[in-house]
């Protein structure tokens, strides 16, 4: 019997929402949801890894929870007929984790390169939290038994990690697997990744090597969803560039950081390669440029910082959203942790 065809994503609510948010996922999400079956999920579990002080407290945390779901809604994805909802509603996020932690080894966490990079150089002091939510990330996939899952360069190793954990209870409960006869002894798909996009990795508007970031210190390095028009506008004008003309042609931005990433954006916004947009301003100066590109961010995202702000305004709304896609999202976890329980063996109410 084939896996149904679904697709999961999840997004951190940490606050401060930014044109890489929007252009590395969220604008692939809407795309999604024209083709596949989707499932869109505020990882509020996952936003809690790190302390206090970098996730904010309980306040801050169901704030960015609401304005995460209102980026969503304000973009185009249709809460009606997608899945969107936070994953602390959910408890199989939690149960299946717990699962997947006696699958996974230590040896495949220890090889994951995010833990170090954002437990820096006193892990000893990093919460176990942060050095196991790849595990998590597992879960949240293969709760729903998804098929597909977009996400950036950064991400594939974790997807790999799923992949892993997924085979491995495949293999390790194969006999128990085929006596409740799933998939041919395969319980868990082995999901696939999604990157689509000529803009997935979204640079800092200061410095064209370093990922645009909301903990950059300085604001004019990103574009926020909730920034108006004379704020893009300003952001994009001092833009960091370098002194020679755009090149003629893509091979041309090898060399040039914040030109390859200037020109990756107004690409992925306006749904065109960079070589089409290299053929209308190749060997022209900066200015000309970057005001056509102010033009285009005002166009794309004024109406999304609009509609968030409306949003917003209304938690009552958005949190009716939430739990309503919870119900729906509790529906096929449900089952998935019904099966998995027998298949390992744990006595369930009945």
């Amino acid at each position: 019997m084939p896996f149904v065809e679904r697709v999961f994503s999840g997004v951190q609510p940490t606050g401060n929402l930014h044109l890489g948010n929007y252009l590395g996922a969220i604008v692939n999400f809407v795309k999604l949801q024209e083709t596949h079956n989707c499932i869109y999920c505020v990882v509020d579990m996952h936003a809690i890894t790190q302390g206090l002080d970098v996730w904010g407290g309980p306040a801050e945390l169901a704030r960015n929870t609401r304005e995460v779901t209102a980026a969503f809604i304000a973009s185009g994805i249709d809460p009606n007929k997608q899945i969107v909802f936070n994953q602390s509603q959910v408890s199989g996020h939690a149960e299946l984790a717990w699962i997947f932690n006696c699958v996974a080894r230590m040896g495949w966490l220890n090889r994951m390169t995010q833990f170090k990079e954002k437990a820096g150089k006193d892990r000893e002091n990093a919460s176990v939290g942060l050095y196991d939510y790849p595990v998590l990330m597992a879960a949240d996939i293969l709760l729903y038994r998804a098929t597909h899952v977009p996400v950036g360069e950064d991400q594939k190793q974790h997807l790999e990690l799923s992949r892993d954990i997924a085979q491995k209870f495949n293999n390790d409960f194969g006999d128990s697997i085929r006596g409740h006869g799933a998939n041919d002894g395969l319980f868990f798909p082995l999901p696939e990744p999604l990157i689509t996009g000529p803009a997935t990795r979204v640079m800092s508007l200061r410095d064209g090597t370093k990922k645009m970031s909301k903990s950059d210190a300085s604001d004019n390095s990103r574009i926020n969803l909730t920034d108006d028009a004379d704020t893009i506008a300003q952001k994009v004008r001092k833009a960091k560039t370098d002194p020679e003309p755009l090149p003629i042609e893509e091979k041309g931005l090898e060399a040039r950081p914040e030109a390859d990433n200037l020109v990756g954006i107004f690409a992925a916004l306006s749904g065109r390669s960079k070589a089409e947009v290299l053929r209308d301003f190749g060997g022209g100066q900066f200015s000309s440029f970057k005001n056509a590109l102010v033009e285009l961010c005002v166009t794309k995202l004024s109406p999304i910082a609009g509609e968030m702000k409306r949003l917003v305004a209304d938690p009552g709304h958005i949190d009716a959203i939430l739990n309503g896609g919870a119900d729906r999202a509790r529906a096929i976890a449900d089952e998935t942790m019904k099966l998995s329980k027998d298949i390992v063996g744990f006595i369930r109410p009945r």
